[in-house]
């Protein structure tokens, strides 16, 4: 379709393309294809901006149209749809106008820990919310990596990939289960630092500087890797409240780490 210069595909509502897509919405499509979307303008130019293409680009005309430069620079992976068939590419109640498809890219846990450099756990976190603010946080903490455990949201949860605003293209994203990354870390010379309210408190506990730091289970918390712990590590409560949310407490202890050892570690 061309229209007022610019050259694009029209894809109709029963376009195999489409189908591809909208099957994303489910873990087990994401799995089997090794791909996932990210919706909106702004996650398609933070994904741009830390070096990542996408396979393609699926938009309203209006969506497209607010592209700009990267309307040209896209254009061999542009589709338009309609607004009815673009509602059905996203779960969200609005959804957005510009959705685009990335291919997967997890790491081996061994490669992450060749580094040295410091790695966040998600050991069971399992809202994807709280996983997203997580991998947030490890970015502007200066963490380079995330590896997701056993019983952890997915990593490539649309409601996870929204709320990491565009941090999980900016880390390195690997999936391990306890036991082996236990023994890999020990192995690398890592140190499993656990968040739990059993531990040492912050701000005097001292972080070993190659550590993995996990964060537990909103619920059930880090039970079962306490066992495999190095160090326990607390966030001291003077307030009357339960517990911290496992998104908040996993940053303030990745803050703490930081400015242990110098804003960034030098992780990047």
């Amino acid at each position: 379709m061309v229209e007022d210069g610019r050259v694009s595909t029209l894809l109709g509502s029963h376009s195999p393309r489409l189908a591809a897509v909208r099957a994303l919405l489910t873990k087990r499509a994401r799995r089997e294809q090794g791909r996932f979307t990210v919706e909106g303008l702004t996650l398609l130019g933070e994904a741009l901006a830390a070096g990542h293409r996408p396979e393609a680009v699926y938009g309203t005309e209006a969506g497209v149209g607010t592209l700009g430069p990267l309307e040209t620079e896209l254009a061999d992976r542009i589709f338009v749809v309609a607004p009815r068939d673009m509602r059905r590419l996203s779960p969200l109640e609005t959804p957005p106008e510009i959705v685009a498809v990335y291919r997967q890219a997890l790491t081996d846990p061994a490669d992450l820990l060749d580094t040295g450099a410091p790695a966040l756990v998600l050991g069971g976190v399992a809202d994807p919310g709280n996983a997203g603010t997580l991998l947030r946080s490890a970015d502007i903490f200066g963490f380079s990596a995330a590896i997701f455990a056993t019983g952890a949201v997915e990593p490539y949860n649309p409601k996870l990939v929204r709320a990491t605003m565009g941090a999980l293209f900016r880390l390195r994203l690997a999936v391990a289960e306890p036991d082996g990354l236990a023994a890999l870390a020990r192995r690398r010379g890592y140190a499993l630092v656990v968040a739990d309210p059993s531990g040492s408190p912050l701000p005097a506990f001292a972080f070993p500087s190659k550590s993995l730091i996990v964060v537990g289970h909103e619920r059930q918390g880090t039970g079962a890797w306490l066992s495999h712990a190095d160090s326990v590590v607390a966030v001291p409560q003077c307030g009357r409240g339960d517990s911290l949310n496992a998104a908040i407490a996993g940053s303030i202890i990745m803050y703490a780490f930081s400015q242990q050892f110098g804003h960034r570690n030098g992780a990047r």
